[in-house]
Parts: structure tokens; sequence; C-alpha cells
């Protein structure tokens, strides 16, 4: 039996993608996992599927009352699979949260009824609200409000969401208007609805949530005015420490973590890839090259190489360092020689080479080269995919045995809180996880001449589409869903 004090962590997965609308083949898993404090070993977890829906070209939207009841489904299995172990619940001495920061949702706090689905991170509709506001900005400059938020002005973040449904929602703007509107993301959904809803439920989220929204000053740590009356997956973090370091190269600069009301504020420099694993899933379920995800690796290893073909994803545009919300995925490079098994090769070099992108912007930014990659996620069980990105980096990719640190690390900060102090974050006393190391294997000039190629395909993937203006009222302020907000660290 199980010995020690344990923490419960939940947290959502995205698995895959499609590009072809409207077919609704994005699903996301709402993971339940409960960890030994002391030993960090997965004691009970488990799993339920949310689906996401499509209702036109480039929206992309989840059920919130979906989300709450795969949260309940999960824990309450989670607990019963504890019971089983004869593990007493009441030695779960903590939840921890993890989940898609930027996706939007508006509730009602009288009610606890949303007011519409949720809007999620790589939803496309407020293009033409993100191409009005540059226009605006002094020099049409998509950078114009970073040097309070850390990053460009994008349909990636949750303030032109909001403006959105503001312009759009009849009930966002009538429950704005008498003050019963709540905004949030994801993990204030859930912890007002955890903590009693409409009965007292606290309506909170934490700094790193709110630095994602455009709403928030990373300086002062607060919903900043200003902001408010403006009007409107692969991630890299590189932590810069208590002070933040402004990218020129295209990265966000986030804030990572304050663990603890009186603890210091940490940064990150971020980059952010929209498509990474996803594009495996795509050429699963819309080209049906494999039958699953798996093979994808048997597939390229069959032939080492992509042939001189090159394959940006750019579904949704692309994020950093570029920031183009007017791109279009594109497969260059083909001749009659090219098959399925070089389009597998060069799905997973794409992944590569976005973290690449990313990592030399970092490394620009910071003035410190990183040494080493440490990964973690589904896509890590891809040992292919593992040596194609040490080779593209030139440095080593470390992947540990446990690929879902980010529950772990949830879980590890719920444990520590003030009052529950069942872990330390001490680093002399975190639990020592087992790792993998895969060393570069080509030389550096066969790698950067793959990736000037890409480079090269990602130029042609450029402005492929715009969206018209459309009129929508201005003068709609997003105070009042902000008002109630508060922070817990």
């Amino acid at each position: 039996m199980p010995k020690g004090e344990h923490t419960l962590c939940g947290h959502t997965k995205e698995v895959c993608i499609s590009s072809v609308w409207p077919c609704p083949v994005f699903i996301l898993f709402y993971f339940s996992q409960v960890f030994n404090a002391k030993t960090a070993e997965v004691i009970s977890q488990h799993q339920v599927e949310i689906k996401q829906s499509f209702p036109k070209e480039g929206w992309v939207e989840e059920d919130p009352k979906e989300i709450m009841q795969s949260v309940h489904e999960c824990i309450e299995n989670t607990c019963e699979k504890l019971s089983q172990l004869k593990v007493d619940i009441s030695r779960v001495k903590a939840v921890g949260v993890t989940n898609q920061r930027e996706t939007t949702l508006v509730w009602d706090r009288a009610t606890g009824e949303p007011l519409y689905n949720a809007i999620v991170w790589l939803d496309l509709r407020t293009q033409s609200t993100v191409e009005r506001l540059i226009k605006k900005a002094p020099g049409e400059n998509k950078n114009h409000l970073k040097h309070l938020t850390g990053l460009p002005i994008s349909t990636y973040f949750s303030a032109v969401k909001l403006r959105w449904l503001l312009d759009n929602v009849d009930e966002v703007r009538e429950a704005v208007r008498t003050g019963r509107a709540l905004f949030g993301t994801v993990d204030s959904w859930i912890i007002w609805n955890l903590t009693g809803g409409r009965s007292g439920g606290v309506h909170a989220t934490d700094v790193s949530n709110a630095s994602r929204t455009m709403l928030f000053n990373i300086h002062s740590m607060e919903w900043d005015p200003e902001l408010c009356r403006y009007g409107t997956g692969c991630f890299l973090l590189q932590n810069t420490g208590c002070k933040p370091v402004m990218s020129n190269h295209g990265l966000l600069t986030t804030v990572a973590y304050k663990l603890g009301r009186h603890m210091p504020c940490c940064y990150a420099l971020e980059g952010s890839v929209a498509i990474a694993g996803a594009v495996v899933q795509w050429l699963k379920n819309n080209m049906g090259m494999v039958q699953t995800s798996s093979e994808i690796e048997k597939l390229a290893a069959e032939v080492g190489t992509s042939h001189g073909c090159y394959f940006v994803p750019a579904f949704s545009g692309l994020y950093a360092p570029y920031w183009e919300p007017s791109a279009r995925g594109i497969i260059c490079g083909l001749t009659q020689f090219t098959n399925k098994k070089h389009l597998a090769f060069a799905a997973l070099e794409a992944v590569c080479f976005q973290t690449r992108e990313i990592l030399d912007a970092m490394n620009q930014d910071s003035g410190v080269p990183l040494t080493q990659l440490r990964v973690d996620g589904g896509m890590t069980a891809n040992r292919l995919l593992m040596q194609l990105q040490a080779d593209i980096l030139c440095i080593p990719v470390v992947r540990p045995t446990m690929s879902e640190t980010t529950a772990l690390g949830a879980a590890v900060a719920a444990g520590a809180a003030e009052g529950v102090d069942v872990w330390s974050l001490s680093p002399g006393h975190l639990p020592l996880i087992k790792s993998e190391t895969f060393q570069p294997q080509i030389n550096p000039e066969e790698s950067d001449f793959r990736f000037s190629r890409w480079k090269k395909a990602v130029q042609k993937a450029m402005n492929w589409e715009t969206m018209e203006t459309c009129s929508t009222s201005e003068g709609m302020e997003l105070q009042l869903s902000l008002v109630h907000s508060e922070f817990t660290d």
C-alpha cells in the first residue's frame, strides 16, 4: 500500500487536430493524477476525452459544462481507484490545476451558467480584430503593447477573444452591463466551480495565466486599466529569473510562476508553436496515411530522410517567432520520387525546425545559449523525433522516463503551498526523475543546410490569407468583467 501524503493534479492534454473544416477531430483528454509526495510516484489516475467543435472555418470551441463534467468524472474515478488500493482519500492534501492558458470563458455569477462556449487558444475568428488593432497602433506596430504585457497583438491571447464575445454575444453584453459577468481562462472556471460556484465560489487565477490575457501588466503584477480600455502545440520556455527579458526576436515575455504571496515572481521567455504533435494526427485523420499515430515513426524511419520535402504546418497561422496569422500550411520540394514515407519524415522534421527557430531566438535574447533541451509530453515517446530534435538543434535532448512532468510540477507546487507543506521546493528535496539523453549524430553544417531550406519554405507560406475587417462596437469596456478577479499564489 502506498505510504505518505499525496497530491492530486488535474490537467488537460491536447492530442490531435484537423485542418479540414468543419470536421471536429481535435480531441483533448482531461487527466487526474495522484502523486506520492515523497517519491513523486503516480498512485492513481484517470482520463476523460473532451471533444472540440469547429462551427466555422478557423473557429475552435469547447463546451464549458463538458469541461466540468470531465473534471468531476476524473476526480471521482481517481478517488475510487485510491479506495481500491486501500488508500484513504483524506490523505490527499492538495489539488493542483494545469490548463490551456489563453482559452477564454465568460459565465454568469448569479446562475453559474456559461454565456458562450469556451473559445480555444488557437481560434482564428479574431483575426480581423487583430488587424484593426494593429492598424490603430502607432506605426502599425503589433508590438505596441509589449512593454506592458510582454506580448504582441495576436489572435492567440484572451483579450481579443473577450472582445469578440462582447461584440457578438448578446448574453455576454447584458451580463457585463448588469455586473454579473465573470471572465477567466479554464483554470478560473474550474476553481470557481470546485469552490462553490454561485454559492460563494472563488473567482481567481494566478499570475502566469493572467499574463497571457493581454490585460495584465507583467511589471506591476496587476490588471492594467489602460489595457482593459483599449477595446479589444509545442511551447518552449526559458527561465530568466526575477527580471523580465523583453524579446527582440519574436518571443513572448511571460510570467513563469510566483510560488507564494511573499515570494518573488519569476519570468520566462516563451516560444509558442500552434501545430506540433498535431501534424501527426493530421496525417492520420485527414490524409489517412496511417491507422495509429505510432506508425508515423516507423514510416519515417524506413527512409530516414525527407528527400528534400519540407512541410510547414501553419494550419492556424504561425506563432513564434513570426506572429503571422495570415500564413497557411504548405508542403514543398515534391518530386515524382516523393512518397508518404518522405512526407512522414518531413512532418517530424517540421516539429524540430519550429523548435530550433524558437531556441535560436532564445539564445539571442538571453545571451545564454542553452546547452541541452529538456522535453516532456506525449510526442517524446517517439524516439526518432527525439533524435531528429537533437540533430537539428545540435545539442543533447533530455527525455524523462515520466512524460507528463507538467502534471508533476502542478502537484509539487500544490503540495508545497503554505499550510500544506507536504513537498519541499528546495533542489535537494525534489524527487529525482530518471531520464534518457539523445546526442546529436549529424554535423552542424548538414543541420544548418536543412534548417535554411525550412526557413525558405516558411517564407512561401506567408501572407496567404487575409480577413475583411468587419464593423463591430468598440465602446464596450472590459473592466466590469475583471473587477471581481483575485489572484492566488
